[in-house]
């Protein structure tokens, strides 16, 4: 039989509340303890380097630049920008696209103002009595080339200019009349095999002949046909396919340039204007994507490059020469009812090859689009098919041309330039007919142009 239970009831008396014996019961702390306690340290909650998210990308992107930033040389600065290969677009600085110098003002972030800076133009010297007269002198018996130390010490005269028009002159004859060819030249080559060792001679004629009277062509360095490469980052966009579709992307672009010629010097040209110079002009923004011009995505090593490796003390441009191809000539485009696109295709050219070429110096110098320059630098350019002229001047002002680094930034990069100029109007026989001296001066000018510490007379006017 089980047995019974029973409750015993038990008067409940007084108690104390817990939380009245909590606090009866917790012990005094003082100042001194509380200092002495130590303070849990915990590292800083980061996003990952692998995630999609914003701060993901944010934390990638500042982990690659602290990375540029501690590079002790421009070469490993060049080596570590250039180092990750995706798809890039390639800019052809000699195109056929329509209003190409449009798209390409967009993608260097560069102003086209119309005309020469007063530094290098013709026109000033013109309207200077003085300079005029300095510029038409005639030596009918020049003397030989001092050395360095006496043309820095007392610069030659103005040079002739009768001898630099029969040099000229020379030049042509010996293309189009002295030399005889046999055979018939390549089919859509024939200006470009008269025109290519035509300025060939050109130019290397009139640096020798201007060496006595600018110093910087006495040591400078002329390269033939030597290629220069630029890359840079300029916008974003959605990636489409692949295993990184969705993704936010830096648009990428490559410029694979080969000038006829390219003057290269020890020291920088001075500035045309100063480095915050603010244009009252907007850039064009294509409201398409460079896929439209039409530019072609390739995917191979990314190239920086002047023409000379970083060691090299003539690290700094003066002038280029380009030479435009058959299939863009004058005379094709007017049958194509293209008249428009003649100097549109002067303008392109100008444009990607100073900007490249520029941009390479720049960062020969240790600067980047994320250590953008604190000085401008400036070439000259020179683009012709064999007979038009035309010049240009370009200044570097910026290389902050990412999204990042470009919302802030109001800096521009400025090209100045010239209608194209026929140098003569033609040949016939052993005679030149037609020749501009405006032309041939305003080449001149370009040549003499030198750093400001060895700026002369004849230019300071």
């Amino acid at each position: 039989m089980a047995a019974a239970r029973c409750w015993r009831l038990m008067a409940r008396g007084p108690r104390r509340s817990l939380h009245a014996e909590a606090a009866v019961g917790a012990p005094d702390v003082t100042g001194a303890d509380v200092a002495a306690a130590p303070v849990a340290r915990y590292p800083p909650i980061v996003a990952s380097l692998t995630a999609k998210s914003k701060a993901a990308r944010q934390r990638r992107m500042e982990r690659w630049q602290a990375t540029v930033h501690a590079a002790q040389s421009a070469d490993e600065k060049i080596r570590i920008l250039t180092k990750m290969q995706f798809m890039k677009y390639v800019v052809y600085p000699q195109t056929f696209s329509l209003n190409a110098d449009r798209w390409y003002q967009g993608f260097t972030k560069t102003v086209f103002l119309s005309g020469l800076p007063p530094a290098v133009d013709t026109a000033t010297l013109r309207a200077d009595p003085a300079s005029t007269q300095d510029l038409a002198t005639l030596r009918a018996d020049p003397a030989p080339a001092p050395d360095l130390a006496t043309l820095r010490a007392d610069p030659a005269p103005a040079p002739d200019l009768t001898t630099l028009r029969a040099a000229a002159c020379d030049c042509l004859l010996q293309e189009h009349f002295y030399l005889r060819r046999k055979g018939r030249l390549p089919l859509y080559q024939e200006r470009e095999a008269l025109a290519s060792p035509f300025l060939d001679q050109l130019v290397a004629s009139l640096v020798g002949l201007l060496s006595a009277h600018n110093p910087v062509l006495a040591t400078a360095a002329l390269d033939c046909r030597r290629p220069v490469h630029f890359y840079w980052l300029r916008g974003e966009d959605v990636i489409l396919h692949g295993h990184r579709k969705g993704r936010v992307d830096a648009l990428r672009y490559q410029i694979n340039d080969k000038p006829h010629n390219q003057i290269r010097i020890a020291k920088q040209l001075p500035e045309f204007v100063p480095l915050d110079y603010s244009v009252p002009i907007e850039i064009p923004v294509p409201n398409c994507k460079p896929d439209k011009l039409p530019l072609f995505k390739r995917q191979y090593e990314n190239t920086i490059f002047i023409g000379s490796k970083t060691a090299d003390p003539y690290c700094y441009g003066h002038t280029q020469f380009h030479l435009l191809p058959d299939k863009l000539k004058r005379e094709r485009l007017l049958k194509q009812n293209r008249a428009d696109q003649i100097e549109v295709v002067f303008r392109a050219n100008a444009i990607a090859s100073l900007f490249a070429w520029t941009g390479a110096q720049a960062m020969y110098q240790g600067f980047w689009s994320g250590a953008d320059v604190t000085r401008p630098f400036v070439s000259q350019g020179v683009i012709t098919d064999g007979k038009y002229f035309s010049f240009f001047c370009y200044q570097l002002n910026t290389l902050a041309l990412t999204a990042q680094a470009d919302r802030e930034n109001t800096r521009r990069n400025i090209c100045w330039g010239t209608p194209s100029q026929p140098l003569y109007e033609t040949i016939e026989g052993s005679d030149v007919k037609g020749f501009n001296d405006d032309v041939l001066l305003q080449l001149v000018h370009f040549l003499l142009n030198r750093p400001k510490e060895d700026q002369s007379p004849l230019l300071e006017n």
